[in-house]
């Protein structure tokens, strides 16, 4: 068997857009894609092709469907292509609105990887995470310290989880939880797959001031298995595009604190 190396992508507009149809539906035809985004069969069979080539979607006669299910999350490498300039325009925001010498604790996911790669630069930071890929970026800034979880390291994703995980975040009392989420569903409520992850993202928000999280446009109505939080114990929300409905009512309801990455 000859293995092909994931070389990643980041879907223009119209394949986000088809992405999201997709999501929202389930399962979609080439006929419905073409006619929702007002382009040819040919240009959504083009784009049909270049997403199921990465992962992105699954392909059956006649149509497409979102590849996951509720209980099983993307691979790592596609979850970094996956809207790869929205979490950067993101994470420019969050890292302009996080001050010098402060304390912070970051989760696993790749838009958590995308915010410590924005703050590199920024003095005086104490950094707590169970993401190695987090530790890894921001180790390289002699102005910030970084303390890692201990707790088991999830080899797909280099994410540390478990009960030593938990305990060991019990310690701290932080000024902010920079967290990132798998889906928010359209009742309120933020979901991710894994609920040993689940169970640390919980006291990394119990043992900070303010809760900010990052989720790029593709998260909202996507679902997920295992309940982490609720929108009213967040404080501030970025993400990069106008949020769907009914989520702006449900924000202005939680008094959660919408903020918008420039484009």
């Amino acid at each position: 068997m000859v293995w092909v190396k994931n070389r990643g992508v980041d879907p223009n507009p119209r394949q986000l857009q088809l992405l999201a149809l997709a999501k929202t539906e389930g399962s979609v035809s080439v006929e419905r894609l073409a006619q929702a985004l007002g382009v040819t069969l040919q240009t959504v069979r083009r784009d049909v092709q270049r997403l199921s080539d990465e992962g992105l979607l699954k392909r059956f006669h006649g149509g497409v469907r979102m590849p996951g299910s509720t209980v099983e999350n993307m691979a790592h490498q596609q979850r970094v292509s996956l809207n790869a300039a929205g979490k950067a325009r993101i994470a420019k925001a969050v890292a302009a609105a996080v001050p010098n010498d402060c304390s912070l604790i970051l989760n696993i996911g790749t838009t958590t990887e995308a915010i410590a790669r924005a703050l590199v630069q920024h003095a005086g930071l104490r950094v707590i995470t169970n993401n190695l890929n987090v530790a890894s970026i921001l180790s390289v800034n002699p102005q910030c310290e970084v303390i890692v979880v201990g707790g088991v390291v999830r080899g797909r994703d280099q994410g540390i989880v478990g009960e030593a995980a938990v305990d060991f975040i019990r310690q701290f009392k932080v000024d902010i939880a920079l967290i990132g989420i798998s889906g928010i569903e359209a009742d309120g409520s933020l979901r991710d797959y894994d609920y040993r992850e689940v169970k640390v993202s919980q006291m990394i928000m119990a043992h900070a001031r303010e809760v900010w999280l990052a989720a790029d446009s593709s998260k909202f109505n996507r679902p997920a298995m295992v309940k982490l939080a609720t929108l009213s114990q967040i404080d501030r929300l970025f993400t990069d595009a106008q949020p769907p409905e009914p989520f702006p009512s449900l924000l202005l309801e939680a008094q959660v604190r919408l903020e918008l990455a420039p484009a």
